[in-house]
């Protein structure tokens, strides 16, 4: 019978591929993790590791590494699942959500879902998009909370709200390009944002990996703009503060702005005050979707399920 520490200790050692790292990841002693090995070995009746500098996997090994993440997989779902069906009144969430996006939409939902649900430990996990599918893909969050599509296989996905990407431009970056000419600009981005017009002005952009990053490649793609990048920046409220100061184009998620500034007053007054202009965009990947995913193949929890009601039920930015 497959004994589950044995297990747990060979795929730490199969990852690691050096008996002393894994060790150290697993808080025991080099000695007891070779014990650990050897006795699986003895179970099988077959060697898991060729004893070579570097450390590397027997066929054996290999097939017995894909097959343990499965298995451990499986008995964490099965513990879940019977966790839900004998009491609902504690459990864990792991969400995972972009810095920005997490400050606008988890107010929304975490104080209702917690006053609930008092008893879900809720985990927090914070990335960039390519860095929280692969999270996802690998067990490590129940859900996800995204522009759709989303950039990895195998995921059913929930629409919550629309939402859109605008183009944030500034006053000086267009009075540089396009001297004595600030009203005639004005006036041509107002009826149509031709981007090619844009094209020589300097951009700020997030850095790969981020969604709004992949839809503004996108876009520039399309209308054949190798885009003059004058900085990129992880974090989307460094790129629309730069903006403010007049040192690039940027794109901006609408979903932000009506959180900063709720009414039109105020969204007249910020744009002024900072001598900025918001622009939507007339291509189709600027206009789409924000939704929850969660992974097919794995156990969906009641308590992933009700996050997902009540998210559904709670964002309203939709207008």
């Amino acid at each position: 019978m497959i004994n589950f520490l044995n297990l747990e200790y060979f795929l730490v050692a199969a990852e690691e591929l050096n008996f002393t790292k894994a060790a150290k990841r697993l808080y025991i002693s080099q000695q007891s993790l070779s014990n650990h090995i050897s006795n699986m070995e003895k179970e099988f009746d077959i060697i898991l590791f060729n004893r070579t500098s570097p450390l590397t996997l027997t066929y054996a090994g290999q097939v017995l590494k894909e097959r343990a993440r499965e298995m451990l997989d499986l008995r964490d779902e099965t513990y879940r699942e019977i966790r839900d069906i004998k009491d609902f009144s504690t459990g864990q969430l792991s969400i995972g959500v972009s810095h920005t996006r997490g400050r606008v939409i988890l107010p929304e939902i975490l104080p209702y879902y917690q006053a609930l649900y008092p008893g879900i430990e809720l985990k927090l996990v914070e990335g960039n998009s390519q860095e929280l599918a692969a999270d996802l893909l690998h067990g490590d969050i129940d859900l996800i909370i995204d522009l759709l599509p989303l950039s990895v296989e195998n995921v059913e996905t929930v629409p919550i709200c629309k939402e859109e990407i605008l183009l944030v431009v500034p006053d000086q970056v267009l009075e540089t390009a396009f001297p004595g000419r600030l009203e005639e600009i004005h006036k041509r981005l107002s009826q149509s944002v031709d981007l090619k017009l844009l094209e020589h002005c300097p951009f700020i952009l997030l850095k790969p990996g981020n969604r709004v990053r992949s839809i503004a490649d996108e876009i520039l793609t399309d209308v054949q703009i190798d885009p003059n990048i004058v900085l990129e920046t992880e974090n989307i409220e460094t790129a629309l503060a730069l903006s403010r100061r007049g040192m690039g184009i940027t794109f901006y998620p609408k979903m932000f702005m009506k959180e900063e500034l709720p009414t039109a007053d105020q969204k007249e007054t910020f744009l002024k005050k900072y001598h900025l202009n918001l622009y939507s965009l007339n291509y189709d990947r600027a206009h789409g979707v924000l939704g929850i995913g969660y992974h097919k193949s794995h156990y969906i929890s009641r308590a992933t399920k009700e996050f997902i009601r009540i998210a559904k039920e709670k964002i309203h930015y939709n207008e």
